[in-house]
């Protein structure tokens, strides 16, 4: 079901990458917020110590309580809120949202999310067009994708020297 899940976010995103290159290439970069950082969303897990410790060795996050429940968790990057992970009603369905995560290294970054029990689905990572980066996507060991974002694209691979 998982990989069900990503292999459906990633035919979108690669679908949303071409369409956007085709209708704008000149688009700038997305802003830069910063390693670790978005504006904000929610994220559902079956499991929020694990997600904590996924999400925390992976990004650099730390977590605070969230007022009158024990069923969500408030995310912090770099001293601010950024979302929060809250408890799923039940399994993790394909109906939970992608959000991207500004990371320095999209190659180091997956490298380090299969590490701690995610999954890279086949295809991931890629060079966005034009130079715009590179993206990412990852299932943590709950199952929920993420995304991941650099501003920096993959080096291209140079030809073995004969």
């Amino acid at each position: 079901m998982r990989t069900l899940i990503l292999l459906t976010a990633a035919m979108m995103v690669m679908t949303l990458a071409r369409v956007q290159a085709q209708t704008d290439p000149t688009t700038a970069l997305p802003a830069d917020v910063g390693p670790g950082r978005i504006a904000w969303f929610d994220i559902t897990t079956t499991d929020i110590s694990k997600a904590k410790e996924f999400y925390g060795k992976l990004f650099g996050w730390t977590f605070a309580a969230v007022h009158g429940t024990d069923q969500a968790v408030e995310i912090v990057a770099a001293g601010s809120s950024i979302g929060t992970i809250r408890l799923a009603d039940g399994s993790i369905s394909s109906f939970n949202g992608v959000v991207y995560v500004q990371v320095n290294d999209i190659q180091e970054a997956s490298r380090r999310a299969k590490e701690l029990g995610g999954m890279v689905p086949p295809g991931f990572p890629f060079n966005l067009p034009d130079g715009r980066g590179a993206i990412s996507l990852v299932a943590d060991p709950s199952g929920h994708p993420i995304g991941m974002y650099s501003r920096t694209p993959i080096p291209l691979k140079k030809p073995a020297a004969k």
